[in-house]
């Protein structure tokens, strides 16, 4: 006779806490009445009493299972996580060597609002609830189900015995007490009410290489500790403390697992880990941390282009989501997640698909040029309406005031798409008039940290702007002054290289200052460029750069440096 799922009662708020101080009229709970209840303390320790039968009430008897001998598909027949990941890594690798670009294909990563209890996060995982069998001896069998397939349909049937044979049995004497109150899955075995609930022999099939992990958790249950210290090993018990919902040592193994040398095929691995391991909030710090790692691994996307093109979905994820990312500017960001999409997905329907619902949203529009975005309207791998909505967001946010932008900004917890990142060339805010002359107005803000970091003679670079069909940029020096006396903020406009054309142009630099902080004219000048070439204003505020730098510096308001450059073409 077999129970179903529904005849194994789930582990509800009202059953684990019964007894409400100050009756329904919404008191405090008492905290020794729920067994996952919290504790500041350290955990008991209660080593002394594993596999004793003085201190025990039933009998677990673990059959040991023949697994598969070969892997069907990705993930399909791998009794191990560690054998699910090296199959994840030779298939990426085969399709890499096959046809020149990683598995696109990976899983959804899903993150769980469940809260953090200590012990046993009451959640239930409706395609990995535990089935009891009732056999005609007085033995209690609990098997597990195979975990539902990831969103790929890639499998893993680690906890299936289909053509399986026992080939070892190993008894244990458990106390049901200890074990129901670190785990849901055992209180729900132990206190269902059901016959078998009552039965002293308790059966659990597994297979052969879950052994070791089955071993470890149940003595972490006990002692709060695990023996194991290899990262194969480490997650082979968080794969059993995940199925049979053993929060505590999920948490334990994911800080051993943090504290070991990371690698970026180790931050990989954690990373594509299954779905129904990576939902716990257990794991999160540790897939954090892996984020991190890879993050400032590979920040330099430029230097490292080869090696993040070979990422797979969940790396390239992790770098692009980090502000601390490297790159000559936004629009360089949308070129690569091209680059990279095409690449990994050659059907434009997956493509499109990917773009829309996962890479899409790490591309921060409203930091990209005019003109990329106008190409960002014509292309084809994203969806037209999608590309309409993200280019009309990103033109209303520019057209925003900055204190406006700055709160938006700040608001945007999600995906940053308006923070800025570690640009090379700074953003600018352009208006452009063509009555009554070609003329426009670049607004560029540096940070006090910026402007810091050109001490003793370093420059920074704002984005290309165009003016008459000519690409122009401003950059921001430290130098000496003329006499070599001291170091000074100078301000430079330049002409992209565009062959040897001529282009005269009047120009004005103004910046803001406290007390008004109203906008003031510091420089004007007319020049004649050609191309490559530069012209500007060595000392912008006339000030030694100590005196620019003070904190009670006029110049900068909530430590931003507020400049504006204004172009004109007049006919000659």
């Amino acid at each position: 006779m077999k129970l179903e799922p529904s005849e194994v009662q789930p582990l509800t708020a009202e059953s684990r806490n019964t007894n409400r101080i100050g009756g329904s009229g919404g008191g405090a709970f008492m905290e020794s009445d729920s067994p996952y209840s919290a504790s500041a303390s350290a955990p008991p320790n209660f080593a002394f009493a594993f596999n004793d039968s003085n201190f025990s009430d039933r009998i677990l008897r673990i059959e040991i299972m023949s697994g598969p001998t070969e892997s069907k598909s990705d993930g399909e027949g791998c009794n191990s996580i560690a054998d699910w990941a090296r199959n994840r890594k030779r298939r990426r690798e085969d399709i890499k060597k096959e046809a020149g670009f990683l598995d696109g294909c990976e899983e959804h990563i899903m993150i769980s609002s469940h809260p953090d209890t200590d012990d046993a996060a009451a959640y239930e995982n409706p395609d990995e609830e535990a089935v009891a069998m009732i056999e005609e001896s007085p033995t209690t069998v609990a098997m597990l189900s195979s975990p539902a397939a990831d969103d790929c349909g890639h499998g893993s049937s680690s906890w299936s015995m289909d053509c399986s044979t026992i080939v070892k049995v190993r008894t244990i004497h458990i106390s049901s007490a200890i074990l129901a109150a670190k785990s849901p899955f055992f209180y729900k075995l132990f206190s269902n009410g059901m016959r078998e609930s009552e039965q002293r022999d308790v059966t659990l099939r597994i297979s052969a290489s879950e052994e070791a992990a089955l071993m470890e958790l149940l003595n972490f249950m006990y002692s709060a500790t695990v023996t194991t210290n290899t990262a194969s090993a480490l997650l082979d018990v968080l794969m059993a403390a995940d199925k049979f919902e053993v929060a505590s040592c999920m948490r334990h193994c994911s800080r051993l697992l943090r504290n070991l040398p990371m690698t970026p095929e180790s931050a990989l691995l954690y990373l594509e880990l299954p779905s129904s391991v990576l939902m716990a909030d257990a794991v999160q710090p540790l897939t954090d941390a892996a984020k991190q790692y890879l993050a400032k691994q590979f920040k330099d996307i430029t230097k490292f282009q080869d090696d993040v093109m070979a990422l797979p979905l969940a790396g390239v994820e992790a770098v692009l989501s980090s502000d601390e990312l490297q790159v000559a500017s936004e629009d360089a960001v949308y070129d690569f997640v091209l680059k990279w999409a095409r690449a990994h997905y050659p059907k434009m329907e997956e493509r499109r698909e990917i773009l829309g619902s996962r890479l899409g949203r790490l591309i921060r529009f409203p930091n990209m040029s005019s003109r990329k975005l106008k190409k960002v309207l014509t292309c084809n791998d994203f969806d037209h309406e999608l590309a309409s909505k993200v280019v009309l967001d990103a033109l209303f946010f520019k057209a925003e005031t900055p204190h406006r932008q700055r709160s938006l900004a700040a608001e945007e917890t999600s995906h940053k798409r308006f923070s800025e990142r570690a640009y090379k060339y700074r953003p600018v805010k352009v208006v452009e008039f063509n009555m009554p002359h070609q003329q426009c107005i670049v607004f560029l803000d540096l940070k006090r940290g910026e402007c810091a970091g050109l001490f003793p003679s370093g420059r920074v670079y704002s984005q290309a702007f165009h003016l008459g069909g000519q690409g122009f940029f401003l950059s921001a020096h430290c130098n000496m002054d003329q006499h070599s006396a001291f170091h000074c903020f100078g301000l430079f406009l330049g002409m992209q290289e565009k062959g040897s054309v001529s282009f005269a142009v009047e120009y004005e630099f103004a910046t803001r200052s406290k007390p008004l902080c109203d906008f003031a004219v510091k420089y004007k000048g007319n020049y004649t460029f050609t191309g490559g070439k530069a012209v500007g204003y060595r000392n912008l505020f006339q000030t030694p750069w100590s005196s620019f730098m003070a904190e009670d510096s006029p110049y900068f308001i909530r430590d931003t440096l507020h400049l504006r450059a204004e172009l004109t073409i007049k006919p000659q």
